[in-house]
């Protein structure tokens, strides 16, 4: 009969990290794998920015970590993410298994799960990354919208204006962090009305100041419904948004068909050469 070998000491013991996705609405959307990580770990760090969530997470877990205290009036969100990847790799290289939760899906609109998961690889470390539902999927199914009929492009929306990118108006066109578009020092929340009419006159270019767009925002809570409010384009700048909140720009043009491109295939096939 074999003898179990008992576990190293916690001092030899090989740290590991999984940063995990808790879904969007809580309770309904968390993955039985992502639960075992949590149950599993010795340190759980939560980027949750409601405490209600905070205190259901305390119940699977003894030692749940918020992150939200390391965010700072006037510091740069950059310098409080690469802050919580150094927590967390801190309790790694100690050997713990550490687990960090986030909102939705840990690797969209999420700098420090990649940076964590990057540092604990080249340290020799085993981390992972296991999805979650998102704020994007709770958005098709909520909008109705498959982003396989027309085509859809996602944009931070300050990126929109900070670079020169294509916008394709045939398809919808998603732009997320809508409420602190044209913010350079990544320090605020929400920018004025001035920085909302940029955006507007950018996307007048390829869409008529009265195409209505979708403010949208899923929701968090089981007895919460999601918020979509539609307005015109040039009502933009006036409108009311919160950082939570995402913009979606419906077609306004029809898909043109590419008459010589679908001519060369139909050679093709006449050919017997399509593969």
């Amino acid at each position: 009969m074999m003898t179990a070998i008992p576990p190293p000491p916690e001092s030899t013991r090989r740290g590991s990290l999984a940063c995990v996705g808790m879904g969007m609405t809580l309770g309904s959307h968390l993955t039985p794998l992502a639960r075992s990580h949590i149950e599993q770990a010795d340190v759980v760090f939560a980027a949750l920015s409601d405490h209600a969530v905070e205190l259901w997470l305390q119940r699977m877990h003894p030692d749940v970590r918020s992150l939200q205290p390391y965010y700072q009036d006037g510091v740069p969100r950059t310098k409080t993410y690469r802050k919580w990847v150094d927590l967390m790799m801190t309790e790694v290289r100690a050997g713990k298994r550490v687990c960090a939760v986030f909102y939705g899906h840990p690797g969209i609109f999420a700098w420090s799960p990649h940076k964590a998961i990057e540092v604990a690889r080249a340290e020799g470390f085993q981390a992972h990354m296991e999805p979650g539902i998102s704020a994007e999927d709770c958005l098709y199914a909520d909008l109705g919208i498959d982003p396989g009929r027309y085509g859809c492009q996602h944009f931070e929306a300050s990126q929109l204006l900070f670079y020169e990118r294509r916008i394709d108006p045939t398809g919808y066109l998603v732009l997320w962090q809508i409420a602190m578009v044209g913010d350079w020092s990544l320090t605020r929340y929400q920018t004025g009305p001035g920085y909302r009419q940029v955006l507007v006159d950018l996307l007048s270019r390829d869409y008529p100041l009265e195409h209505e767009v979708i403010i949208y925002r899923g929701a968090t809570l089981p007895i919460e419904k999601p918020r979509i409010r539609r307005l015109a384009l040039k009502d933009l700048p006036d409108a009311t948004l919160t950082p939570d909140q995402t913009m979606v720009l419906p077609p306004a043009a029809p898909l043109k068909p590419n008459l010589a491109l679908r001519a060369r295939l139909a050679e093709l096939d006449k050919a017997g050469a399509g593969a």
